[in-house]
């Protein structure tokens, strides 16, 4: 791919790559997103321009497929938490060729704030929101995002970390308990969510989120180690933490280990080894996870990557130093260890008849998109099964997180990020647009055909409530949605 064709990209255009039909994964589509897209939240610019209603793209992507509409999740804002901005979601449409898979035609519906008793969730982080590191209150960072079978969301965030149970209007419902050696904590043991010794790392909580088959298990997936667990501490580990969570209860019922491609692996694969590898204290923080999505009750789809790509700290191409990695994986849960009680301070080897979840290459997205031109966006983090296409195969979407094309300087000063691909602007102020010729850094959906064959046993989630609730009992549904949800399942089945 060209520059010019590079520019098309950037302001919003629809390029397409076929591969050989014989492969069980194919890279269908990628469509572009011009990063000056508003959502439907009448807000404008704030103080500072903070507060501009653009999107942030895909922290996650959930596919609803009961009702063929898609979830687009912002997280904590402009500004990286330090500058205000309600959270919320985006509920949108979009067009899945039934052929090909090829993505278009990107439609926002519906723009949900998080609230609770009528004030928003904040992207603020703790200790400018509330002047304390030690109270999270409304501060949230939403990360991952799933829709239970009564309509209802459930955001996990990085913050807490937390998962927290939300109407359909984005009303808070409740918080489910997170277990006490994910939370961080000061040496005395008091919370800190902005600087701990022990629990999830900062800016590294539950970026993942997924929900079993039938609504009764939530997977909360930690983006890195906890900054105890590792030897000297987290950063240099590969074993970060999946908790499972009972959405009935609310308690947390085991945990399991999940680990990290190696860095001596990723490096392996650089032409120039000195100039571009990660270091040791790389592997659990600049390696991580960004999404997950259930196959079934005990199989997952795992997106991991590194933090090199286009985007913000980069926005110009080819970017440097280059990309090591940005893969999909298949892991299962079948032979693994609950660790719920086990510590890994201290280490980064698991102790003798400690078991890892297993762990398999499902799909490398880098080596797909080297196909297709220079653009390998950094924070691929959307991951989410789509509908299932006319030949039995399922178009599987992976969404990149533009950061709302913002940057920021030394001093907490935020600026716009504005590109064409071989030039780039990054001190524009907030409440001003992009210069002649440059836009923000778009966000990115990729579509990929998977056949039924390499998806395994794929479950896809019971998205109709009880019958008993279409009568008012529980959480009420139409008798239009009703069926036009049992129609919607017909034609996938």
């Amino acid at each position: 791919m060209n520059y010019t064709k590079l520019c098309l990209l950037v302001t919003g255009s629809l390029t397409f790559l076929f591969v050989t039909p014989a492969q069980a994964v194919n890279f269908v589509n990628t469509l572009s997103i011009p990063g000056e897209t508003p959502d439907l939240y009448p807000i404008g610019n704030g103080a500072g321009g903070a507060n501009i209603n653009r999107l942030g793209m895909f922290s996650d992507l959930y596919y609803d497929r009961a009702q063929n509409v898609y979830y687009g999740l912002s997280d904590r804002g402009p500004g990286g938490g330090v500058i205000p901005y309600q959270t919320r979601v985006e509920k949108f449409t979009l067009d899945v060729n039934p052929n090909t898979g090829a993505l278009s035609n990107f439609n926002i519906e519906q723009t949900i704030l998080f609230t609770q008793n009528g004030q928003s969730f904040n992207g603020l982080n703790p200790q400018l929101l509330n002047g304390n590191p030690n109270t999270l209150g409304l501060s949230f960072d939403p990360e991952g995002f799933v829709v239970s079978r009564n309509g209802n969301f459930y955001v996990s965030d990085e913050y807490g970390p937390s998962v927290y149970e939300f109407n359909p209007n984005g009303s808070f419902i409740r918080a489910l308990t997170i277990p006490g050696n994910i939370l961080p904590r000061q040496a005395d043991g008091t919370p800190n969510y902005m600087s701990a010794v022990t629990g999830r790392q900062d800016n590294r909580g539950f970026e993942g989120l997924a929900i079993s088959p039938d609504g009764s298990k939530l997977y909360g997936m930690l983006q890195d180690p906890l900054v105890n667990e590792g030897n000297p501490e987290g950063r240099y580990s590969r074993n970060l933490r999946l908790v499972e969570f009972d959405t009935q209860t609310g308690e947390s019922t085991r945990q399991f280990i999940y680990q990290l491609e190696s860095i001596a692996d990723i490096n392996a694969g650089f032409s120039n080894h000195k100039n571009d590898d990660f270091k040791a204290n790389a592997q659990g923080r600049n390696i991580g996870i960004s999404a997950i999505a259930a196959l079934n009750d005990a199989e997952f789809l795992v997106l991991e990557r590194d933090n090199r790509g286009f985007g913000v700290e980069a926005p110009t191409l080819p970017s440097n130093p280059p990309v090591g990695t940005k893969k999909v994986y298949k892991i299962s849960l079948a032979d693994a260890t609950d660790v719920s009680k086990v510590n890994l301070t201290g280490i980064n080897d698991l102790p003798l008849g400690v078991n890892p979840v297993s762990k398999s290459l499902f799909l490398d997205i880098a080596s797909s998109l080297k196909g297709a031109g220079p653009i390998i966006p950094e924070k691929l983090e959307g991951l989410t099964i789509g509908p299932q296409l006319a030949n039995g195969d399922y178009a599987v979407i992976v969404g990149s997180d533009n950061d709302f094309s913002v940057t920021q300087n030394s001093s907490n000063v935020q600026f716009n990020v504005c590109t064409n691909g071989t030039t780039a602007d990054s001190k524009v102020a907030l409440s001003s647009p992009c210069p002649t010729g440059l836009n923000l850094i778009p966000g990115y959906l990729l579509s990929f055909k998977v056949t039924q064959s390499e998806l395994g046993n794929f479950v896809p989630p019971e998205a109709v409530p009880e019958p008993l609730s279409i009568f008012g009992i529980g959480t009420a549904l139409s008798f239009g949605t009703f069926f036009k949800r049992k129609l919607s399942q017909k034609a996938e089945q």
